[in-house]
């Protein structure tokens, strides 16, 4: 069964996940990076099939397959679309041997107590089912922690882990993301918080529950290396939060035992006026040097 095969890669394969999954909000600035600007398109539809054949450029290119890249998340529309004729999600698997993961929250709330949570997820149990029908793996969905709040912290993961638990039921793998700010005012204290509250929220799973976390690379290196040996986790994988490619690495090096699913960091340097061996060659390189640090490190 693929759902068990796809568990077996993400539990323990060197690489890492590959992050397409910029939605409304993100989509203009990640297409100034590809090297389309504001002017070249006009209204939600263009905007979104000029990002769709960025992602599926990234995804059809040769240096993209599961030797490296063992997971993929993607946004709704992706998920939707198709790559060379076939559904994506089908195709990442079936072609590329890319466990797809779907990115599931709507955006976030306006901050609070130091975070902020997720806004209300409308449709999620119709969303997952489509998912799971597709061949997809699991989800994603992202809050941010901005201040050391004891409650805002407390609140932001326990929003995580209910909603965790809704996508556990219907058979899919959550990716829980409660990003710290990497220019929050104590990221460390912050941090130090976020490390307990997850920590007691996965002594209280039940044993046939498993999540993956995606955090922020914490300052204090190998903080959350007790998290990935917790019997509950599939995998722990660091967001890249702003820093480049190059800074990401080097701080992604220094914690064990974390792969990295990285979005803007993976994508840098691409862009639509590169010819294809400019932009595969381009994509090999950001892909071999992301596998080097996310490569099981005993």
């Amino acid at each position: 069964m693929s759902q068990d095969q796809m568990l077996a890669q993400m539990s323990s394969k060197d690489g890492f996940i590959a992050a397409l999954d910029q939605s409304g909000g993100s989509t203009p600035g990640a297409l100034r990076l590809y090297g389309i600007q504001d002017s070249d398109y006009s209204g939600d539809a263009a905007m979104f099939a000029l990002v769709h054949e960025m992602r599926v450029r990234i995804i059809t290119s040769p240096a993209f397959n599961g030797d490296k890249v063992i997971g993929a998340i993607l946004f709704e529309r992706t998920m939707d679309g198709e790559a060379n004729g076939k559904p994506v999600p089908s195709y990442l698997w079936n072609d590329k041997r890319v466990a797809p993961f779907l990115k599931v929250d709507k955006g976030l709330e306006a901050e609070a107590d130091g975070v902020q949570l997720m806004k209300p997820i409308g449709g999620l149990d119709a969303l997952l089912e489509r998912a799971r029908t597709l061949g997809v793996f699991g989800t994603k969905m992202r809050s941010v922690i901005n201040q050391p709040s004891k409650a805002g912290i407390a609140a932001i993961v326990a929003q995580q882990f209910e909603i965790g638990v809704q996508i556990c039921n219907h058979g899919l793998v959550p990716i829980l993301e409660p990003e710290v700010n990497i220019k929050s005012p104590d990221k460390a204290g912050c941090e130090a918080i976020l490390l307990e509250e997850l920590t007691r929220h996965l002594d209280k799973m039940p044993a046939d529950r498993k999540v993956m976390l995606k955090l922020t690379i914490p300052t204090v290196d190998d903080l959350y290396l007790p998290l990935t040996k917790h019997p509950r986790i599939v995998r722990v994988v660091a967001l890249s939060g702003g820093y480049s490619r190059t800074d990401a690495c080097a701080k992604l090096a220094k914690n064990h035992g974390m792969i990295a699913s990285f979005s803007r960091a993976f994508a840098e340097g691409l862009t639509k006026q590169m010819s294809d061996a400019e932009f595969n060659a381009a994509l090999a390189a950001s892909i071999d040097a992301i596998y080097k640090v996310s490569s099981i490190k005993q």
